[in-house]
């Protein structure tokens, strides 16, 4: 069974969708512990800064000497950079779904994600994502960050895609709310399982 004509384009979140957060609290508490940081300061010195990152005005290089190396560290920043960049790993069901759905339905994907440039470059070579993604509307690209309309309008530019066409995929429910209120189809994220039954139900059906 085909999919709805109506149907054209999948726009996908990256991390908490197709990979691991990238760089999320969780991985930041992580590394204050291998690192012996002061994890207080670090993660306000984050705040204060990832968004510029993100957003592709600042390095990783920048980034890290602002949040981590302002002072003298026993370690290097491509130790630390490392650790960083091992913290990303796959989710395999939902990749192989993406696949499938795409070669099935005849689908085009675009990723909207908020990631910094370095970050996301890392993330599309080590798990071959250009595989399943035909165009990365990443927030170190465009220079606009979910919840911003502005990304999902590039995102629609970019696949040529009306928003009626669209299904959506994030693990956050704002960002999905925001989509949704643009005419986009909207699938806030849970579970693998969850996820498959949500794009059943719309018509994109895999065997």
């Amino acid at each position: 069974m085909s999919a709805s004509p109506s149907i054209t384009t999948l726009f996908l979140d990256i991390g908490g969708v197709l990979l691991t957060n990238g760089w999320d609290r969780h991985a930041r508490m992580h590394a204050a512990e291998t690192f012996h940081i002061d994890f207080g300061e670090m993660d306000e010195r984050h705040h204060l800064t990832y968004d510029i990152y993100e957003a592709g005005k600042l390095s990783l290089e920048d980034y890290l000497s602002r949040v981590v190396f302002f002072e003298e560290r026993s370690f290097s920043m491509e130790e630390f950079r490392t650790f960083m960049f091992s913290r990303s790993q796959p989710y395999n069901e939902m990749i192989d779904l993406v696949r499938v759905l795409k070669a099935h339905h005849h689908l085009k994907t675009v990723a909207i994600s908020n990631e910094g440039r370095e970050l996301t470059r890392y993330r599309i070579q080590q798990f071959n994502l250009h595989e399943v993604i035909d165009s990365f509307a990443s927030s170190c690209f465009v220079h606009y960050r979910k919840p911003d309309l502005d990304i999902y309008h590039i995102a629609l530019d970019i696949s040529q895609s009306a928003p009626e066409q669209v299904v959506y995929i994030d693990d956050r429910r704002l960002f999905v709310e925001v989509a949704e209120k643009m005419g986009i189809q909207g699938i806030h994220h849970t579970s693998y399982q969850a996820t498959h039954e949500a794009l059943d139900e719309l018509g994109l059906k895999v065997g």
